[in-house]
């Protein structure tokens, strides 16, 4: 059974702490959905350590729902929302994202690797590699292009009836402009520019 991610993102009221405000200190501002609609285990575990096969060094892993979790949020993620069904919660705000170095790597792997046939069914399969890629992989699709292994983004081709694709395992390429995550960014980074940015975090949990 697939993980998937839910959660949405919160900002922080500037009022809060005020003589004049008296609501709550944190405001959902946007669901995750619909601006990421993905499952992708690299970016789960680079993100939060969830599904962390790639062996990144997660960013938020396992820091739990926030006391201050926002009325929105909680009715979504909380343990009255769907019992014993999400775990895993974490949060992490735009200021720890904003930080990150799109160039960090897993410790043990190089890249991601997958292929599908190009008539139907058309069911991929995936692999994650090293600087040596195990010989089923070989087997699977031939000998990889020459250049791979100085690639910087997506590469694609094809292998028989096989469409390939190989995707370097950097911290830019599994949240880059290739998937979903630049559209939360880009949400997150709007509310950054009012209240500040570690007043707008992403709380998430995982089912």
């Amino acid at each position: 059974m697939s993980t998937d991610i839910h959660g949405g993102i919160e900002f922080c009221h500037p009022g809060t702490g005020t003589d004049y405000y008296d609501g709550e200190p944190w405001v959902a501002a946007m669901d995750l959905w619909p601006l990421y609609d993905e499952t992708d285990y690299a970016a789960f575990g680079c993100l939060f350590g969830v599904r962390n096969y790639a062996g990144f060094r997660p960013l938020a892993p396992g820091r739990g729902l926030p006391v201050d979790l926002s009325t929105g949020l909680r009715s979504q993620l909380g343990p009255s929302a769907v019992p014993d069904d999400l775990h895993s919660a974490s949060w992490v705000s735009w200021a720890e994202l904003a930080s990150i170095d799109p160039t960090t790597t897993p410790d043990h792997f190089i890249g991601r690797l997958t292929w599908r046939p190009k008539s139907p069914p058309s069911i991929p399969h995936q692999h994650l590699v090293s600087d040596t890629w195990p010989p089923e992989v070989l087997s699977a699709v031939g000998v990889p292009p020459a250049d791979l292994r100085e690639a910087t983004g997506r590469v694609e081709w094809t292998a028989g009836e096989l469409s390939c694709t190989y995707e370097p395992l950097t911290v830019g390429a599994v949240l880059g402009h290739e998937t979903h995550w630049p559209h939360v960014f880009a949400v997150m980074k709007a509310l950054a520019g009012r209240f500040g940015d570690d007043g707008v975090r992403l709380v998430v949990a995982f089912d």
